[in-house]
């Protein structure tokens, strides 16, 4: 029985390991969200996430529509993810220092500009110009999911490129979240966050290292912002800055204290020997657990605990949630401004913004290509980057509410995604591998 279902689940492993998975799975729960919402039982669709879920502990607590629990609850925890991938990369990653930094921030920052002031452009002089932060986005699942379906045809500079820009992007959108979608603020409930921010700085200055006690705070931090006028998701981000970076041993000790383990297990095929019931063995399998806990930091720990659950659960369920666009008579849409704002701004705005502000450092001397990667790779991601699909929903939700303009901005951002992926991922199967030259043009 042991094979069988080891073939079976092998495969499943593979997949979810696999760098497209998450792509896969979220334009999986996007088709389900359109093709529900477009059915006969469209109907329950909407009746879904807006039925309301009250959560209370002693009479308080919060009532909301399972729609809001989705957005402002569980995509918390999406920035907490976001937000510990920003610090990681500015820690230890391709943003560790200015020089490195420099190529990927700027085309983050371009590749967010120019669609901005594309849309602003277009819808000058309207209520929809509050959407102007929608096209800014790129969403990263999406866009390395795609880049993975070219295989090796792709230089890994590349994908360490999208990678460093993608979450460059990302903490531009968390800014202009923060900074620009805020609603009214509540003073006394800001203080209240302000103090509970200072409590989790405290506990990381202390050297706690259990992230249940930043799990604690951190769901105060929520409370706290969700009646604050700030969006609530951005507690997922100050709650990551604050989680520990550090271990509590270095390589060094952690490699005596299993060389040590290792010792003490030594004889544990010996005959007449069994772990189970020698003491010494299990003492020795604790240590190693102990020593591989301290020597991980609880940021790194966090990020591999949430990033199945967000990849898998949290993004496609907010897909699901929010994706679902009746398309009945919304063909009209292609005309609207606000629909033509981010589709220009994604897919033209993205390859102006990325392209040229790459080759402006380029041109200066301020930075160089990665290795291998050409002019017609960074022109093919500047295309991709215009996948803007879980945070451009996102930010269309805080911008347009329940206005008529979010069905127009939803359809621009899938006819946006659409149409970039598949341009994006043509100039890039069309361009070279690293080391393979064009094959020229018989003559004649």
């Amino acid at each position: 029985m042991v094979r069988p279902v080891r073939r079976m689940i092998s495969p499943l492993e593979a997949f979810i390991a696999s760098e497209v998975s998450g792509g896969v799975v979220l334009l999986v729960a996007t088709a389900v969200a359109l093709i529900w919402a477009n059915s006969p039982w469209s109907a329950s669709y909407q009746e879904l996430w807006g039925a309301r879920l009250r959560v209370a502990v002693n009479g308080a607590g919060l009532d909301l529509t399972l729609h809001q629990w989705i957005n402002d609850g569980l995509m918390a925890l999406f920035f907490l993810l976001v937000g510990l991938e920003i610090k990681r990369e500015l820690l230890v990653g391709e943003l560790a220092s200015p020089r490195q930094a420099a190529l990927p921030v700027a085309a983050a920052v371009g590749g967010a500009v120019t669609p901005a002031l594309i849309y602003a452009a277009l819808n000058a002089g309207s209520d929809a110009i509050r959407g102007w932060g929608v096209p800014m986005a790129t969403d990263i699942a999406f866009a390395l999911g795609a880049l993975a379906l070219l295989g090796s045809r792709v230089p890994l500079g590349l994908k360490v490129f999208l990678t460093a820009l993608a979450i460059a992007d990302d903490l531009v959108a968390v800014l202009v979240i923060a900074l620009f979608y805020a609603g009214e603020l509540d003073g006394r409930t800001l203080a209240l966050a302000g103090a509970i921010l200072a409590g989790l700085l405290a506990l990381n200055r202390a050297r706690v290292a259990q992230p249940l006690a930043y799990a604690a705070l951190g769901v105060g931090l929520w409370l706290a912002l969700l009646h604050s006028g700030i969006h609530a998701t951005i507690a997922g981000v100050l709650l990551a800055l604050t989680i520990p970076a550090r271990t509590r041993i270095d390589p060094g000790e952690f490699r005596e204290r299993v060389a040590a383990a290792l010792e003490a297990f030594g004889d544990a095929r010996a005959p007449g020997r069994s772990v189970l019931s020698d003491a010494r063995h299990q003492r020795a399998l604790r240590a190693t657990e102990a020593a591989a806990r301290q020597a991980q930091s609880p940021m790194q720990r966090v990020e591999d605990a949430l990033n199945r659950w967000v990849t898998f659960g949290i993004v496609p369920l907010f897909a699901l949630a929010n994706a679902g666009v009746a398309l009945g008579g919304q063909l009209g849409a292609v005309g609207d401004r606000v629909t033509l704002g981010i589709v220009v701004g994604l897919f033209v705005g993205k390859q102006l913004g990325i392209t040229g502000a790459t080759w402006l450092l380029v041109r200066t001397g301020v930075s160089s290509l990665p290795s291998g990667v050409s002019w017609r790779h960074i022109h093919g991601i500047a295309t991709l980057a215009g996948i803007g699909f879980t945070m451009a929903l996102f930010i269309a939700e805080l911008a347009f509410a329940e206005t008529a303009h979010l069905t127009s901005a939803k359809v621009g951002i899938f006819a946006a995604s659409l149409i970039s992926g598949a341009v994006g991922l043509a100039l890039l199967r069309r361009t070279p591998a690293p080391g393979m030259r064009p094959v020229a043009e018989p003559a004649g």
